[in-house]
């Protein structure tokens, strides 16, 4: 069974869905974007779990590519997966890792047993990926998924963005 793609513009902090995927930076300590509304929405106490996880798990911080979970705190979703996106400013021009970000953010889902994620486009901000890249390496990844989770919404802050996903997911369909 495949899961249903959503595509929405929205604001990722107010989905109801088992899990949202914070486009974090590698310090997991906040940001700005989608990562400092996260931050923000969820409460103090999710800075208190990414220090942890950078005391306990994370002294270097979450490499690009990977993911990993925290509690939604006062999010309406019961999880957060953090990834940290590819900066194409940095150098980090490969989309097998922008790819791994969507990939490995789907195996936690399923390690959480989540069956509803909410996925922004990572790395499409600050971090300079064009926003086509973005969302050709979101449905490369979500086409070779084969998990637990049901519902894969992309929720998109701006129209043009929701646009974009829209169309780079139709013409992958046809």
């Amino acid at each position: 069974m495949t899961a249903e793609i959503r595509i929405v513009q929205g604001d990722i902090t107010t989905q109801t869905v088992d899990a949202v995927v914070n486009a974090a930076n590698s310090a997991l300590l906040g940001g700005g974007g989608v990562d400092g509304a996260i931050h923000a929405a969820a409460g103090p106490d999710l800075l208190e779990a990414c220090r942890a996880l950078r005391r306990d798990s994370l002294p270097d911080g979450l490499p690009v590519g990977h993911a990993v979970a925290t509690p939604g705190f006062r999010l309406p979703a019961r999880w957060i997966i953090h990834t940290v996106g590819p900066n194409r400013h940095a150098g980090q021009t490969d989309p097998a890792l922008l790819e791994s970000c969507f990939r490995r953010s789907l195996d936690v889902a399923d390690e959480l047993e989540a069956r509803s994620i909410a996925f922004p486009a990572i790395s499409a901000g600050i971090f300079g990926w064009d926003p086509e890249e973005v969302a050709g390496a979101a449905f490369t990844a979500v086409a070779d998924y084969d998990g637990g989770v049901r519902e894969i919404r992309f929720v998109l802050f701006s129209a043009g963005l929701a646009q974009t996903f829209r169309k780079v997911h139709a013409n992958r369909t046809v």
